[in-house]
């Protein structure tokens, strides 16, 4: 081979080389771009099901920071910011507000109690979105089942998806029935969204009722822990059903009060509260398990919420208006309520059948350091001077505004949409 062999073979060389680290590098690179977009797509897929774009967390505040795995029960209290102070979402004039609940306008001076927001380890709670509940919740039920303080939690939810609508006055009661809290049912509806917004008082979940005959005569009414309440067939089709019970399960407000609990259509005057109340907890399981569409209806069963009495009981002299900010000393706290351990027990037990949206809404820790956040004694106008103060309740906007995005939360998590 001649010099100029050698030459036009060596640059030919050189080209092919080229060649082939340009095309391998053009091949890798393709590659790439096919593996991300794949994991993207799966993401999509996955979070969403191609609803469109306004779901995904580029479009909607709401979406953003959300973590399916987040544990938001555990997180401390963070004093709002100026630019969080929005997140503020109404104020005592919305009118869906039980009057006992408006403490500024009942003579409350301070306003420290609604500058705090709840801020979970290791993730954030997403922005409470109204406009986007209310349509994720179209031609739905969201159906709030306890005692008052589920009424509690179901007047702040009203105030906060009132938020995103324009015209307030067309939210009404269904059946013309004025909100007050000695009604023990009333059902909200939004006529755009074709929705209603529920509240059922029953505090035990069971059945209240006359004893069988021949019973002993301090027997005045009984607890039936085997029999779920008659008006469980009005919740069966809801979307969203968020139960809680518990402050009426103690013997102050049953034995002592002359109402026992019965079981197999006996007394058993020898059954204490709380395992009544876990007996109750497994007819109410009984009940979902048999009644609830799986693919339907999201249950959620609320924590304990706790009480906050200084110096005495409720009807002892407890008191709680000194308190003007968060418990700042663990050591003062109360330990987790009993409650919550047959609660928990239970809805674990039902992971194991075929309705997994039952979830347990935990909210008991995070209450517990909120000392400062109930009506004390700035009760509504009537109230004798004399009269207990009122630390189990929670001013509103309050405390039950962040179980509610908590609430919400957990639905998008799981790609909550009525069905």
């Amino acid at each position: 081979m001649d010099h100029h062999q050698q030459q036009l073979f060596s640059l030919c060389s050189v080209s092919y080389v080229f060649n082939i680290k340009k095309h391998f590098f053009v091949s890798l690179f393709s590659l790439t771009v096919l593996i991300f977009s794949t994991v993207v797509i799966l993401n999509l897929v996955e979070s969403s099901s191609f609803e469109p774009l306004l779901r995904f967390g580029l479009f909607s505040p709401s979406s953003q920071n959300l973590t399916k795995d987040c544990d938001y029960s555990k997180g401390r209290w963070v004093r709002r910011t100026s630019s969080s102070s929005s997140s503020l979402m109404y104020g005592e004039e919305c009118r869906f507000l039980d009057s006992g609940f408006r403490c500024r306008k009942n003579g409350r001076k301070d306003s420290g109690y609604l500058d705090w927001r709840w801020q979970p380890h290791g993730c954030d709670l997403p922005r409470f979105n109204a406009s986007d509940f209310l349509e994720r919740s179209r031609n739905g039920r969201i159906v709030f089942v306890g005692d008052s303080i589920g009424r509690n939690q179901w007047e702040s939810l009203m105030c906060m998806l009132s938020q995103a609508v324009h015209n307030k006055s067309e939210i009404y009661e269904v059946y013309g029935n004025p909100i007050t809290k000695h009604k023990g049912f009333l059902s909200m509806r939004f006529p755009r969204q074709n929705l209603t917004v529920e509240y059922h008082r029953t505090p035990f979940l069971v059945v209240i009722g006359r004893p069988p005959e021949h019973s002993p005569q301090e027997v005045k009414t009984t607890v039936r822990v085997d029999e779920f309440n008659w008006q469980s067939k009005k919740w069966v089709d809801s979307d969203v059903l968020v139960f809680n019970s518990g402050h009426w399960w103690n013997e102050e407000k049953t034995v002592l009060a002359g109402s026992y609990f019965e079981e197999g259509r006996k007394v058993n005057k020898t059954m204490g509260a709380m395992e009544a109340f876990g007996k109750s907890l497994k007819t109410w399981k009984s009940w979902v398990l048999e009644k609830l569409d799986p693919d339907k209806t999201y249950v959620f069963f609320r924590s304990y919420s706790p009480v906050h009495y200084r110096n005495g009981t409720w009807n002892l002299g407890g008191l709680c208006d000194a308190e003007t900010g968060p418990e700042s000393d663990k050591r003062r706290m109360e330990p987790d309520a009993a409650h919550n351990r047959y609660i928990y027990e239970v809805i674990e037990d039902m992971r194991y059948h075929r309705h997994s949206k039952v979830k347990f809404l935990n909210i008991t820790y995070l209450t517990e350091f909120r000392k400062d956040g109930h009506p004390s004694r700035y009760r509504e106008g009537g109230t004798p001077v004399d009269a207990p103060q009122d630390c189990s309740h929670w001013c509103l906007p309050g405390v039950p505004d962040t179980w509610n995005e908590i609430l919400y939360a957990q639905l998008l998590s799981m790609n909550y949409r009525a069905k």
